[in-house]
């Protein structure tokens, strides 16, 4: 190693600033996430984002008619933003990869993502937030749902995407209050929002996502996620061998009331849960509680209006419609819960205003699985007696004198509904 060379790379070890952001910004500049690293505090380096607007993204999904024909189906506004959600989720995590693999000094990344926003045509920031190295590298992304774990897994995340009472995402993307950080104000500002202005700006890195050219007449970057015409791709497939048989997933595991199991170890960083019913309308609620089964503080009961944990190690992701069925949907981090939280509760509860009781749900399940590995399913009984139900738990417990996580179906409930269940783990509903 030349001397210039060695000293660029101790400069970068050290958290050079020049150093890194030149590194960095390098790394960016083949990606097709608009990224840009603009600063350095002691291991801490600040990169902004500039993520397409919600206007770019698709009206139309590929789907078929009654009669089984191929058709074109008019997206909803919600789906609109969900895959616009996904798709900012996919660019934050994609440059948070990039960005540790090419500075290896750097433990943590503040990230503040800009997009022009579809009501006033103006670059404002939808989300923000710091993520660390360690919480990155220890979450697997394998599947596109994945992306929406951004959220879970950062520091005093906020995002302009929520979810409204319902249990659905909000239909709007608006801006951020820039106050809550400083520098943002100032950073939107002076921020060159028109192309041709003399020097790259925001407005210029339009470009980079849509064709795939960065601005000042560099050469083309080669676009790997270019969707290929249908003659292309079948020159190509016809040509090449014989496609390799796809194993179908294994069909989860049907659990009865009473029966627990131990989780493997790979479940603790994400394990995924649904909620599917028809018939009537019901929620999705967890309790983070002690050896007590109460919770410590309201902050350990995840409901539709606080939908995120303190921590973020457990958060509903919204409730939406998939073909006859409504599907609620939940991650829990178990490696990442403070010791202090002994089980976590999943129930539901029938919604209060329309004096339902669970009776009237339909096709009720609770799936469970993690990205590498097992899946679980319980089917609770349709009481006609009950207005809330604890459908399962997870617990901590000690196999072979190890630290290990249990999930056991239960499918118990409450008469009283909401209230008794919130009052049966020490929360107070007014």
């Amino acid at each position: 190693m030349t001397d210039d060379a060695e000293h660029w790379w101790q400069a970068l070890l050290a958290n050079d600033e020049a150093t890194v952001c030149e590194a960095v910004n390098t790394a960016f500049s083949d990606s097709p996430a608009a990224g840009c690293a603009v600063g350095v505090d002691g291991a801490v380096l600040s990169v902004v984002v500039r993520q397409q607007e919600l206007d770019s993204m698709p009206g139309q999904t590929p789907g078929l008619t009654p009669a089984g024909r191929p058709t074109l189906k008019n997206l909803t506004k919600r789906d609109r933003v969900l895959w616009w959600l996904t798709s900012m989720g996919s660019n934050i995590v994609a440059t948070l990869k990039e960005g540790f693999a090419t500075a290896p000094g750097i433990t943590a990344i503040d990230r503040a993502i800009l997009t022009r926003l579809p009501d006033t045509q103006r670059l404002g920031f939808v989300a923000y937030g710091r993520w660390t190295r360690q919480a990155i590298e220890s979450t697997p992304w394998r599947e596109p749902e994945d992306a929406l774990r951004f959220q879970d897994i950062g520091q005093d995340v906020a995002c302009s995407v929520t979810t409204t009472a319902s249990g659905n995402l909000s239909s709007s993307i608006k801006s951020l209050e820039t106050s809550r950080v400083p520098g943002f104000q100032e950073l939107l500002d002076h921020a060159q929002d028109e192309p041709g202005a003399g020097e790259p700006s925001l407005a210029d890195l339009d470009v980079t996502l849509g064709a795939g050219t960065p601005p000042d007449d560099r050469a083309p970057l080669t676009d790997s996620y270019r969707i290929k015409p249908f003659v292309e791709w079948k020159q190509e497939t016809s040509a090449g061998p014989p496609p390799v048989p796809v194993t179908p997933p294994a069909l989860p595991a049907s659990l009865i009331p009473g029966q627990a199991l131990v989780l493997p170890e790979d479940a603790w960083q994400g394990l995924r849960a649904a909620f599917s019913f028809a018939g009537a309308d019901a929620d999705l609620t967890l309790f983070l509680t002690g050896e007590d089964g109460r919770v410590a503080a309201d902050k350990d009961f995840v409901f539709y209006n606080q939908p995120c944990s303190a921590d973020g190690a457990a958060r509903l992701l919204g409730k939406r419609q998939e073909g006859s069925f409504f599907v609620e949907r939940a991650t829990i981090h178990l490696a990442v819960l403070p010791e202090r939280v002994r089980r976590v509760a999943i129930a539901i509860n029938m919604d209060v205003d329309t004096g339902l009781n669970c009776g009237a749900l339909t096709h009720a399940a609770l799936h469970m699985d993690y990205v590498t590995g097992a899946a679980w399913a319980f089917q609770p009984s349709a009481n006609p007696e009950i207005r809330a139900m604890i459908v399962a738990e997870l617990y901590r417990h000690t196999v072979d004198g190890l630290p290990a996580w249990k999930l056991r179906a239960l499918g118990q409930g409450w008469a009283d509904g909401l209230d008794g269940l919130t009052r049966a783990y020490g929360v107070d509903v007014e």
